[in-house]
């Protein structure tokens, strides 16, 4: 009975994603959460789709992939994705040199169009022009995530396969061979594991005795009811802190605070951006600490004051929309875009998280990763 060929540790998009696709493989696979009302990165996100942000072949392709896959998902999986196209507007702060940022961009293969800030404010009207110098064009996807994880979901248990909600607490092995995972009520037995625990794959790897370079930053968000205003356009600054403090906590002296973790603030950041949803309620954020300890209690009131502190200059109206915070672990690894593969370590042990990108990138990794399963000709990528 608890025999799979497959077991997928977490069950957001990515998890959900690759559950269903190995399913369509015929598979038998079972697929674990440990909270049915999940609070993680799928849940709380803008949505966004960034299939201009390829740099070489294979982005390039996988962009490609994820644009189709997506234009065809909701007729796919039986359930609207909520699927659209946007404009991406990336917002270029009023001290900064406009050119200079458009120039970080030229190594994407869909080049973003410079606006001044009176072009910007005819395509987004409830951008302020006086707070920025100019901003960057770019056609964008956007879809549901939390709509579309359930899509992926319901077609994975029609497909037969099995959704558990219970937390992973160890992974079973023998002579650095998986056999399957113990969870907090039963044991699950399978050739193979893959982990796509997100924030808390660092942890799960961690205590067995595997490291790699995937880590978390503590996201924060605030979530609106449906309101009247009207944002035509997804959000974001041009210039992306965020990505360097990842980047920097890879660093050697960074390294050893992840095997001792704690409630100390190593590096945090505000990033201003708002996407509204189709049914009228808003995305604002975000802050991203990295703080080693993924059970930390943050300060909600200061977190919530920072975000709107950092909407009100860039979408005046939108700082004091009614609306709650959100908490989540984001997982980054510093040195990739992704991390996807089997865990050389241990036979039967693979890898499918640690994504910049998670919207753009999951769906066609997770196909590919379903051929690279089921056929013996395809060399999987090892970690």
């Amino acid at each position: 009975m608890n025999n799979f060929d497959w077991i997928v540790v977490g069950a957001g998009i990515t998890g959900s994603a690759l559950s269903y696709e190995l399913s369509k493989k015929g598979l038998k696979v079972l697929l674990l959460e440990k909270d049915p009302n999940y609070d993680n990165a799928t849940r709380y996100s803008y949505g966004g789709i960034a299939y201009w942000s390829g740099t070489d072949d294979y982005s390039i392709q996988l962009c490609q992939e994820s644009r189709e896959i997506h234009s065809n998902l909701s007729e796919e999986l039986g359930a609207s994705t909520e699927f659209r196209e946007l404009d991406l507007m990336l917002t270029i702060p009023v001290d900064n040199n406009p050119q200079s940022i458009a120039k970080n961009y030229e190594k994407f293969f869909i080049k973003p169009r410079l606006l001044n800030p009176e072009e910007t404010t005819e395509v987004e009207p409830l951008l302020n022009k006086n707070a920025i110098s100019g901003c960057l064009r770019l056609p964008h996807g956007h879809i549901h995530p939390e709509k579309t994880n359930k899509a992926y979901q319901q077609a994975f248990l029609r497909l037969g396969g099995t959704l558990n909600y219970e937390k992973v607490t160890q992974l079973l092995s023998q002579n650095k061979t998986i056999q399957g995972v113990k969870t907090n009520k039963e044991e699950y037995y399978g050739e193979n594991v893959v982990i796509c625990a997100g924030g808390l794959s660092h942890l799960l790897l961690k205590n067995t005795g595997i490291n790699i370079n995937i880590y978390f930053t503590h996201s924060q968000l605030i979530l609106t009811p449906t309101v009247d205003i009207k944002l035509q356009t997804l959000v974001m600054p041009a210039v992306l802190n965020r990505l360097d403090i990842e980047e920097k906590s890879g660093d050697s002296g960074i390294q050893p605070l992840w095997d001792n973790p704690s409630d100390d603030v190593i590096s945090d950041v505000m990033e201003p951006g708002a996407i509204q949803f189709l049914d009228g309620s808003f995305c604002l954020g975000q802050t991203s600490q990295i703080i080693t300890n993924p059970t930390v209690k943050l300060n909600e009131t200061t977190a919530e004051k920072t975000i709107r502190e950092g909407i009100e200059p860039i979408l005046p109206k939108l700082q004091n929309l009614p609306g709650k915070l959100h908490s989540c672990l984001v997982a980054f690894c510093p040195d990739s875009n992704f991390l996807v593969g089997k865990i050389n370590d241990f036979k039967g042990l693979h890898l499918f998280s640690g994504f910049t990108s998670t919207l753009m990138f999951a769906p066609p990794l997770a196909r590919r990763f379903a051929d690279w399963a089921t056929n013996n000709n395809e060399k999987m990528p090892s970690l």
